[in-house]
């Protein structure tokens, strides 16, 4: 049985149990100290080659994005149409939940009232009521001098806090280069900056736009923002899992 075969045939708890398998107190407290923490393996090698072919089908995106016409970096990147492939529906479901508490605690903390609910399919009801309906999830592709400027996945009012990120490819075999960076403006001091080469399959849970850190005053908020370094060689491929839709 393929891969493709496999997880469209069954009910896809392994990849329920898959994100399951992390140490979320571990995750909790890298995401709360670095802005990011790197997750389990959520897809295998097959799963990920799969995924990383479908970029050349026109017809399961809604949009394709050249980033240096708008500014962006060098590269292309495509928002997936509904219905989305199941790895990546499932994932997100089975990730909104767990990421759900730490995004209570980080807009309790900065004196902000959280307004999202227990799933991510009545979140997602909030956000289109808002104006917000098109899909976000994104698949990525980068070649030999391409890269990704450092910005924020904000698409309209309805923001949740954190996404996830998922190297399709393998560094060091499939590419050099790619760093996943993050950088955070820290209050009345120099930004700090963090580098991750995710490995193939694993998933990297990120800041999506600023989160509680502790000051003189109590807790205030660090704007962050996330790009790619220029790879080097190669061809990397990513899936990002943001957790709010699109105006």
């Amino acid at each position: 049985m393929s891969a493709r075969t496999e997880y469209l045939a069954g009910p896809g708890g392994h990849f329920a149990d898959r994100v399951a398998s992390a140490d979320w107190a571990g995750v909790t407290e890298e995401v709360n100290e670095y802005g990011c923490a790197l997750l389990p393996t959520l897809l295998t090698p097959d799963e990920c080659a799969e995924l990383a072919a479908r970029y050349d089908d026109e017809g399961q995106f809604r949009s394709t994005i050249n980033m240096a016409r708008y500014r962006f970096g060098e590269g292309e990147y495509r928002y997936f149409d509904t219905p989305f492939p199941e790895p990546v529906r499932l994932l997100r479901e089975a990730l909104y939940p767990r990421l759900l508490p730490i995004a209570r605690d980080w807009y309790r903390k900065l004196g902000r009232e959280p307004e999202w609910p227990d799933t991510l399919a009545e979140w997602l009801e909030t956000c289109h009521r808002a104006g917000q309906r098109r899909p976000t999830p994104i698949l990525l592709r980068y070649r030999a001098g391409d890269w990704n400027a450092l910005h924020r996945d904000l698409y309209g009012d309805k923001v949740f806090p954190l996404q996830v990120v998922i190297n399709l490819n393998d560094p060091g075999t499939d590419h050099t280069g790619g760093e996943f960076l993050l950088v955070e403006q820290r209050p009345r001091a120099q930004s700090r900056g963090t580098s991750v080469l995710i490995p193939q399959g694993r998933g990297l849970v990120f800041t999506t736009r600023d989160r509680p850190v502790r000051s003189a005053r109590g807790w205030s908020a660090a704007p962050m923002r996330h790009g790619v370094s220029v790879l080097r060689s190669g061809e990397r491929h990513t899936l990002g899992l943001v957790f709010h839709d699109a105006t």
